[in-house]
């Protein structure tokens, strides 16, 4: 039975879709087809029924897991990422432990303030929010003792910390997306060396795998991406017309006549200032913990 010899671990808006397709290029690995598997996020054969939104593609079983590997043939590392195994670190310990107890794992860190900007800005892009609105991360701050996946995600040292003590210290390696940004080609070179295969393939860096963007107008972008009875109507009316490929191909185009590039939604100065108060703590206990100075993400 083919299992993987290494995760991806965290975390989200940190370059791991990129990370994932450069590994994905080496021809020594193989890479799960499904790219966010979460298997190993939650113990989901153990969770009442009556909590879990059914789900047929949902990776649930450790049968269904396996059978993402059934295509490995002679590669030397076998590998998945899943970047909220990090964020749910005492369940996805105990589950690594369990299933893949000699697995080595890999993090990328992005400073948590552009993490959680870059986080909040997909789910106004994607329309995911709550009650038809995304709280703004300053809205988050104040109610932040009732919890905010948004702004905890990117408080790192208690995640990492579980791990370290979980596994081999020398089984984990910790990269930073600036490091990626800077230098992808290095950085990927190290990781290959990390995971024991040819360290001298050199990937095609030359396109990003997102590029980020946000809507012009939300009513416009929520009644593209959501369900509602406007699109609904539309999309009866047009069915008999034109094929399913090209009513998703305006769809899209639409979408991106609504959008454009997220530098012209920039956090403020003064709210960058008050993400910078939630989270210094938390940098300077992690630049100790992976010994990094990590003073750059602690200015303005």
């Amino acid at each position: 039975m083919k299992l993987p010899t290494f995760l991806i671990i965290g975390v989200q808006k940190a370059g791991t879709t990129s990370i994932y397709n450069y590994l994905t290029q080496h021809p020594q690995v193989y890479m799960s087809p499904v790219k966010e598997t979460n298997f190993l996020e939650k113990d989901w054969e153990t969770l009442p029924p009556d909590i879990i939104t059914p789900n047929k593609n949902r990776i649930d079983t450790f049968e269904k897991y396996c059978q993402l590997f059934q295509d490995v043939k002679d590669e030397i590392a076998i590998g998945e990422a899943s970047p909220n195994y990090l964020f749910h670190y005492q369940s996805s310990c105990e589950l690594i432990s369990r299933y893949l107890p000699d697995v080595k794992l890999i993090a990328i860190l992005r400073n948590p303030i552009d993490r959680a900007y870059s986080d909040y800005l997909m789910h106004v892009r994607e329309a995911t929010d709550v009650a038809g609105k995304v709280q703004p991360l300053a809205e988050q701050l104040k109610f932040r003792s009732q919890g905010s996946f948004t702004l905890k995600k990117g408080l790192y040292s208690s995640q990492l910390s579980h791990f370290f003590e979980t596994f081999n210290r020398d089984k984990i390696k910790v990269y930073l997306y600036d490091d990626l940004c800077k230098n992808p080609v290095a950085l990927i070179q190290d990781m290959y060396r990390f995971i024991g295969v040819d360290e001298t393939f050199i990937p095609d860096v030359s396109k990003k795998a997102q590029v980020a963007q946000v809507p012009k107008l939300k009513l416009v972008n929520d009644l593209l991406r959501k369900q509602n009875p406007f699109r609904t109507m539309i999309a009866s009316g047009l069915k008999f017309i034109l094929p399913v490929e090209v009513r998703q191909t305006v769809r899209s185009a639409l979408i991106n006549m609504n959008s454009t590039d997220k530098k012209k939604a920039a956090l403020s100065k003064e709210e960058r200032q008050q993400l910078l108060e939630f989270y210094r703590d938390d940098i300077l206990k992690l630049q100790d913990l992976i010994q990094r100075d990590l003073s750059f993400w602690l200015t303005i």
